[in-house]
């Protein structure tokens, strides 16, 4: 696989990055799912092929295996976007195939990432794959923030387009995941930044942060309460943020405790059943392109996760009839 670039392990450490310094376990926790991000990317630059740096991946440890996968993906985009003219894109399809397929969220997640880091104006070509390509937009947002701090974000929740479409709330989101991060997993200080925001801004930030929580940890009871209380009216996208993240590390068969405990806690469920929410809610969209269909899935979470003691059948997380309009 090319390009053989490799990334140093520095660019995680949370004091070159301006991030949060003043909460040292947390600190350590999220760097170290950071510099596995890394680590996934190296590998797959040491790798010659795709079978090669999947068996590398496979020796990770298991609660960080998927940020590796993650790094992984960014490296297999930037592999299909150095790729002649016309010729088919196939290193993120072949990552995810395989071993690969339990992780298909993170690496199209890690997809979108070279855009953050070549700090490219243009909008890169993403992966074909149906309905999930949209997460890597998600990730080049995080990678943005991630790269760029506090004025990033603020560039990307001021939506120039009014109202707001489709395309614009999945970039919030994935900034409100980086969000956590740079606050070292603070939820005072998620608060604020998420309040000095546009207001349009708030929900998806929240779904963001639902998803770094209940995905990357850390935390506890008493730090899930408090972001039950700050999300307040925007508890339900906080709450599909922790469905996606749960979904995720169900379907690797990897799911830390803290992992459950924000799916109990924040959902009222187990991530086995947010897997089956996920899955439920998609099924019509899973061969649709387009970035309404990937707004569409989210939204259904979002209304079922409102009321998730009283959701209904199966049937009912597909239906459109509470779906938001879509720009």
């Amino acid at each position: 696989m090319h390009p053989r670039v490799v990334l140093p392990r520095r660019l995680a450490d949370f004091d070159r990055r301006g991030f949060r310094t003043d909460r040292p376990a947390a600190r350590a926790v999220l760097e170290r799912a950071a510099s596995s991000f890394l680590d996934g990317f190296n590998l797959a630059a040491r790798s010659t092929t795709i079978a090669e740096t999947q068996s590398r991946l496979a020796d990770v440890e298991a609660d960080v295996r998927g940020f590796s996968y993650e790094g992984a993906g960014m490296h297999a985009a930037l592999a299909d976007l150095t790729r002649l003219s016309g010729q088919q894109p196939r290193a993120v399809p072949g990552l995810a195939a395989g071993p690969g397929q339990d992780y298909g969220y993170l690496i199209h997640v890690g997809a979108g990432w070279p855009l953050a880091m070549l700090r490219s104006p243009h909008v890169l070509r993403l992966p074909a794959t149906p309905l999930v390509r949209w997460l890597a937009v998600d990730g080049a947002a995080f990678g943005a923030v991630f790269f760029g701090g506090e004025g990033t974000l603020r560039r990307i929740c001021n939506a120039r387009q009014r109202p707001p479409g489709p395309l614009w709330r999945t970039r919030v989101a994935g900034a409100g995941r980086a969000l956590w991060f740079c606050q070292s997993a603070d939820v005072v200080g998620v608060a604020r930044l998420i309040g000095e925001q546009p207001s349009l801004a708030a929900p998806e930030l929240w779904a963001g942060i639902g998803l770094a929580c209940a995905y990357a940890g850390p935390s506890d009871t008493a730090s899930r309460d408090a972001l039950r209380d700050a999300a307040g009216p925007h508890l339900p996208w906080l709450r599909q943020g922790v469905l996606f993240a749960s979904a995720a590390r169900a379907r690797a068969g990897i799911v830390p405790p803290h992992t459950v405990e924000a799916c109990r806690e924040l959902v009222g469920i187990d991530p086995a059943e947010a897997a089956g929410w996920a899955d439920q809610a998609s099924t019509d969209l899973l061969r649709r392109t387009d970035v309404a269909a990937y707004d569409r899935w989210r939204d259904r979470l979002i209304q079922r996760a409102a009321h998730p003691a009283a959701a209904g059948s199966p049937g009912n997380a597909g239906s459109d009839s509470s779906d938001r309009d879509v720009a």
